[in-house]
């Protein structure tokens, strides 16, 4: 074969090679089309291990529906939530799908259309005589690490008030050890997020949700900040589970019909929105 063309060959691979990468970076996937989804998988009902030892969930099964679509392979890493900002900006995962809460962090990474309208709640023991959140002066209140309603608590423009009147605010790593904790008496409240307060709730004798709401918030998909092409991959086939009903079969499946936005003109402002 000619050498010039046996040259031209290589080149055009080598240019082909080099496009299919980008194209690959573009959409924040890698080339073998795995979607890596963060999740913590002790955060029922939006992902967690079911009595068969697999990973499910209202959110992991979107995450699935969105692969199907594209005909990825959905890859299910369960992450230690204090670090998913490391495992998603060391290309780890390609998201954070996991009842995340944006609100607040509306700035930190790039979101996708908010799905969930999400309260922080207090879940304490029914005989425990707590009726509102003034009756937690003086107690000791349980809540995961780096999560949101740890984030309200802390933060002065939030309910920092609040936990000043706590005797401790107490942080566990998964809220199932910390229901063990408030079940065995050595705290006395628990807050958190109202879906998973409902699910643990209803799952488990002897506690209640107080009518009173520490605030209320909304839940999206956090993807690096800066990835906007998946980002949009995603959210475009979010509307799609809606159009064909899966996303409403999901949210009766996993008890959160009433908590669902998508789809019913209640969104909110996303970053998609403002860019």
């Amino acid at each position: 074969m000619n050498r010039k063309l046996v040259c031209a060959v290589t080149v055009s691979a080598v240019v082909f090679s080099m496009a299919g990468t980008v194209m690959a970076a573009d959409n924040g996937l890698a080339e073998d089309g795995k979607f890596v989804v963060g999740f913590d998988a002790e955060y029922p009902p939006y992902g967690y291990k079911d009595d068969n030892g697999e990973y499910t969930g209202f959110d992991l099964e979107l995450a699935q529906g969105v692969a199907d679509l594209e005909g990825w392979e959905l890859v299910k890493t369960p992450i230690d939530w204090d670090s998913k900002d490391m495992e998603l900006n060391s290309g780890a995962i390609d998201c954070i799908w996991n009842g995340f809460t944006m609100t607040g962090r509306e700035d930190d990474y790039t979101w996708s259309v908010p799905y969930v309208d999400n309260s922080q709640v207090i879940v304490v023991s029914k005989d425990s005589g707590i009726t509102d959140l003034a009756g937690l002066s003086g107690k000791i209140v349980g809540v995961q690490a780096a999560s949101a309603a740890l984030t309200l608590l802390e933060d002065p423009e939030g309910q920092k008030d609040l936990a000043d009147t706590f005797a401790q605010l107490q942080q566990f790593p998964d809220y199932n050890t910390a229901f063990t904790e408030l079940q065995a008496g050595s705290i006395d409240a628990l807050a958190m997020d109202v879906g998973v307060a409902k699910y643990q709730v209803s799952s488990r004798d002897g506690f209640v949700i107080l009518d009173e709401a520490l605030n209320s918030e909304q839940y999206a998909i956090g993807f690096k900040k800066g990835n906007t092409a998946l980002r949009d991959i995603v959210d475009a086939d979010l509307q799609k589970l809606v159009d064909n009903g899966t996303f409403d079969k999901l949210a009766e499946k996993y008890d959160l019909t009433e908590f669902v936005t998508l789809g019913r003109g209640t969104e909110g402002t996303t970053e998609k929105a403002t860019e």
